[in-house]
């Protein structure tokens, strides 16, 4: 399983909630599709059991910060971010930009974007878009995160 957030905005409470999901779970690695905002938000993800792989997003102003929580939990970088995981290829993007010249390609098996707090599921093309929506959960009053089986190519929100 691999557990896939965005958009928690310095919630600590909710990130020890996806935390300890994706524990219990067992992940063997979450994404961070961007907005900790600030450094203490992800020193919170230190209890995770598998590493995390993260992008910047347009809320996260201390990058270096960010940088140096990561170097105990996995990487962050700027997105676009490729890397292969499970015999898959991920995409990973903050803002959800123009696809279709990503798409096209048909060089991804799952693209993961965030920005816009709000859930979303779907197929395009051969690629699995994922938006697992505010871990936060600020605008919405819901936090969520999502689970993706890497076996079957499916995923689902959950609910913290």
């Amino acid at each position: 399983m691999i557990g896939i957030m965005a958009d928690s905005h310095d919630n600590l409470r909710a990130v020890k909630k996806a935390v300890r999901l994706f524990n219990e779970e067992r992940c063997s690695l979450v994404v961070h599709a961007g907005d900790f905002v600030a450094p203490f938000a992800a020193k919170e993800m230190q209890s995770l059991k598998c590493p995390v792989k993260a992008v910047f997003g347009n809320c996260d102003g201390e990058k270096q910060g960010l940088e140096k929580a990561f170097q105990s939990l996995g990487e962050i970088r700027e997105a676009p971010f490729s890397f292969k995981e499970n015999d898959l290829t991920f995409l990973v993007v903050h803002f959800n930009f123009p696809l279709k010249p990503y798409l096209s390609r048909g060089e991804y098996d799952v693209l993961i974007f965030a920005h816009t707090h709000k859930s979303e599921i779907r197929k395009e093309e051969a690629t699995l878009l994922i938006n697992p929506g505010e871990t936060g959960g600020w605008l919405s009053g819901k936090s969520t995160v999502a689970l993706l089986d890497p076996e079957s190519l499916s995923a689902q929100i959950k609910t913290l």
